[in-house]
């Protein structure tokens, strides 16, 4: 009976613990985040619930293994299991630990700063979270380590790894050359403030926002739902367009393309009032001017100006949008026109055109226009000149 009840003991009271310690600290989270809510961190602490419960049990039941005699014979394998679940969950809780602190203070910073300084706040946010997944790397890499330790036959080949250690430090570097390459760019990228998450950038012709960024890659969210995903060393070797960096106004630009004739004082009015009926336009300029001309139209250029790059967007589609549609109702003969004329055929070989002997090209009835000139200037008594 003593056999039965001492492995049940043992086993059911480090459950019992688990699950009282775990709801009273859960309990008092949860009170303390009900009082203050005015930061989030006690409401992130309670999502480390369940790698915290893992580590209660797996070190409860691990200290009193011993006490249980059960499976006596498989005891250092059982123990050996309970210190890897322990490793495992300490690391995981570690892990929630730190990112309830760093997404606290950024909720802090980002509530005090966001109002006064936008473009701040992303390169903080970029910031936190590359300092995030360097520090969830550095846990897992070291818990990993911890985990192998565990084992005699990791321990004994520690001496030759740490005696090879230059060697194989010289070998990892050559052939994770790119891998590091795009690790430093991503650290260069985040602390050196050259693109953040949230920014509007053009790459490679592709205009889109910031999506995310870790150490080796940076994904770009395009106007038409297309993420377009690239190495972190393009952005340091390579020029790029960043619309966010500094102030986010943006001029734009719209061309038209209309006749020689077109009212160009008139469609600076119009402008103006498009402009004013646009609640996307800023207020802060415009200007419509005559850039370019050629033998059939003239270049009319409008600049507008907006708060960022996607209300400038929504100005130049109205303005030109809008504009069109005012010459084509108020102002058509200033749309582009093309100047037709009948063609004239070459004459054939006998020197007569299609068999005609004048050169025109003749009528579905086989008469000339020239021909029917002739007959009705005679038949009205005019001479034929």
């Amino acid at each position: 009976m003593e056999n039965l009840l001492r492995p049940l003991i043992v086993v059911g009271g480090s459950v019992v613990l688990t699950l009282v310690i775990g709801w009273a600290t859960d309990f008092l989270l949860r009170k303390a985040d009900e009082r203050h809510h005015e930061t989030p961190l006690w409401g992130l602490l309670r999502r480390g619930r369940i790698p915290y419960m893992l580590v209660l049990f797996a070190a409860l039941l691990r200290g009193s293994y011993d006490e249980a005699e059960l499976l006596e014979s498989r005891a250092d394998g059982v123990g050996r299991t309970l210190t890897l679940i322990l490793i495992g969950s300490a690391a995981w809780l570690v892990i929630r630990i730190a990112a309830a602190i760093v997404e606290t203070s950024y909720s802090r910073y980002a509530s005090a700063r966001a109002h006064r300084d936008p473009a701040r706040v992303r390169r903080v946010r970029t910031q936190v979270t590359l300092i995030m997944r360097v520090v969830s790397a550095i846990v897992g890499v070291v818990a990993a380590a911890t985990m192998l330790l565990t084992f005699p036959a990791f321990r004994a080949a520690g001496a030759s790894l740490l005696a090879s250690a230059g060697i194989l430090g010289i070998v990892a570097g050559v052939a994770a050359q790119s891998t590091l390459s795009n690790m430093f760019a991503g650290f260069q990228i985040a602390f050196g403030d050259m693109v953040r998450i949230g920014d509007t950038v053009v790459v490679d012709g592709e205009w889109g926002t910031v999506e995310e960024i870790t150490l080796t890659f940076l994904t770009v969210h395009t106007w038409d739902e297309r993420r377009i995903t690239m190495p972190v060393s393009y952005f340091t070797s390579k020029p790029f367009e960043n619309w966010s960096r500094g102030t986010p106004q943006m001029t734009g630009i719209v061309f038209w393309h209309v006749d020689h004739c077109a009212p160009v004082e008139a469609m600076r009015e119009k402008l103006r009032d498009i402009l004013r009926e646009c609640p996307a336009w800023d207020g802060r300029a415009y200007n419509l001017s005559v850039t370019d001309s050629t033998p059939s139209t003239m270049q009319v250029r409008a600049l507008v100006t907006a708060k960022d790059a996607d209300d400038i967007w929504t100005v130049r589609v109205a303005v030109r949008e809008q504009m069109l549609g005012w010459l084509a109702e108020q102002h058509p003969y200033a749309l582009p026109r093309v100047n037709t004329a009948d063609a004239i055929l070459p004459p054939s070989r006998n020197g007569f055109g299609n068999g005609n002997g004048n050169g025109h090209r003749p009528s579905q009835d086989g008469v000339s226009a020239q021909q029917r000139r002739y007959h009705g200037n005679h038949s009205s008594g005019r001479p034929d000149r």
